[in-house]
């Protein structure tokens, strides 16, 4: 079999499935759930993938916050066994045909009309593909950021790919819960989940197409002061006033931001700063997020200098202070150069031309970015309505529409192709 005959079936398997594909995404935009709360959705996920006969798995590790993780793995499951059941594919041709005026070069070069089944699988080795979901909803917003058409994208492609890729070729989905908050994929990269993978393929909905770009590393960080009360009126005990400390400390973080590597960023907040105003304060907590270009800058530079010169405050006062991150290290994005060329050419081909961002443009911070430093890895980004913005009411509504879900129907077939392409690489160039 062709590898353009394998992606037009793939197509063909995906829009076989689009209403069971949508049903479950009305269903997570319905039923909306906030990290390490999503049951529901990890349910319906999970009956979706028996009843397509993988190998499902929920709660992965002992590891607490991945209770709502999930996997289905395809291991040895190909339901296209030979050219008969390629009839009847015209339907997907359609949206998979070159798009004109496009120069295919290099990797993407692999569209494939005279690849023969040999070169794809049967080779020697055994390789793996992964797709990454996500399901988690925002409080008070639903799925302002589309998870629920992250899922079916994934869902798809999964599948398909499962179907057509070859018996060399193992599948797996992985369900990462809590992207939002505490970053599934951030422990499920640190159990060694994605360990012999050959690649990691997401795609998220937006305001545009795009490709490329990176994502900012982040680290949010705690800050509390811990001073002595007394009261403010006292001619005998001035106390030691926490709150004082972290003001210095907000006001001297504002400055050291002037010193830091570009795209370095620091948001503050006061989430404790005394209960009376003629109490001196005795505690005082700052909450920051901090976020730097790369892990580098963040780990090494940034967050170094903001927690030397917490403790040179809390010195100077006479006050203790404690530092925590009260969430994990989100890593910046290292997109593939292969993938992201594959999957350029793949949208492309569905008339879905990505604007191809540079690679050091950052729009956000993301878990994904764990995977990147794992296995070859890429995320883009497929409209699903003009000018959109991710966490609002608007972007919510748009992943619950019908043209939402038509999109990601589109997604999903991207997605399948841009994997089976890249797969066809892995072979013919051996890299096991």
């Amino acid at each position: 079999m062709t590898l353009f005959e394998r992606e037009q079936q793939a197509c063909k398997i995906i829009d076989s499935m689009r209403q069971e594909l949508i049903g479950i995404a009305k269903y997570l935009h319905e039923n909306p759930e906030l990290g390490q709360e999503e049951y529901k959705a990890v349910a319906k996920i999970n009956e979706f993938f028996e009843s397509k006969q993988f190998q499902t798995e929920i709660g992965l590790t002992d590891c607490p916050e991945l209770k709502t993780a999930m996997r289905a793995d395809a291991v040895g499951i190909h339901l296209v066994k030979d050219d008969t059941a390629l009839a009847d594919t015209a339907g997907a041709q359609s949206e998979v045909s070159t798009a004109e005026g496009i120069t295919v070069t290099d990797v993407a070069d692999i569209t494939a009309t005279g690849t023969v089944d040999g070169q794809m699988d049967d080779a020697s080795e055994i390789y793996k593909m992964a797709f990454l979901g996500e399901y988690d909803a925002l409080p008070g917003l639903g799925h302002g950021c589309g998870h629920n058409l992250i899922a079916l994208m994934s869902m798809g492609a999964a599948v398909a790919f499962a179907c057509v890729a070859g018996s060399n070729w193992q599948t797996t989905f992985f369900g990462c819960p809590a992207e939002e908050t505490i970053g599934g994929k951030v422990y499920m990269a640190e159990e060694g989940l994605f360990k012999g993978y050959e690649a990691a393929l997401i795609i998220h909905p937006g305001g545009d197409n795009e490709i490329g770009g990176t994502s900012l590393a982040t680290h949010p960080l705690e800050v509390t002061y811990h001073g002595r009360s007394a009261h403010i009126a006292s001619l005998t005990d001035s106390g030691i006033n926490a709150l004082d400390c972290a003001v210095d400390l907000y006001q001297a973080v504002k400055e050291l931001k002037k010193t830091f590597p570009p795209h370095a960023i620091v948001g503050t907040i006061f989430t404790k700063a005394g209960e009376a105003p003629n109490v001196v304060p005795d505690t005082a907590t700052l909450r920051m997020t901090v976020r730097g270009g790369t892990v580098e800058d963040l780990e090494n530079i940034i967050l170094p200098a903001i927690k030397k010169e917490a403790q040179r405050i809390a010195d100077e006062y006479e006050a203790t202070v404690d530092m925590h991150h009260y969430e994990p290290l989100f890593k910046d994005m290292r997109q593939d150069p292969r993938l992201l060329q594959i999957f350029g050419q793949t949208m492309m081909e569905f008339g879905k031309r990505p604007r191809v961002l540079p690679d050091d443009e950052a729009d956000g911070s993301t878990d994904v970015g764990n995977v990147s430093y794992e296995i070859p890895t890429a995320q883009p980004t497929l409209s699903i309505g003009s000018g959109l913005e991710a966490h609002t009411p608007e972007f919510a509504c748009a992943a619950g529409s019908d043209f939402g879900f038509e999109q990601a129907i589109k997604g999903a077939k991207i997605m399948a192709i841009t994997a089976l392409r890249f797969a066809h690489y892995c072979v013919n160039t051996n890299t096991k």
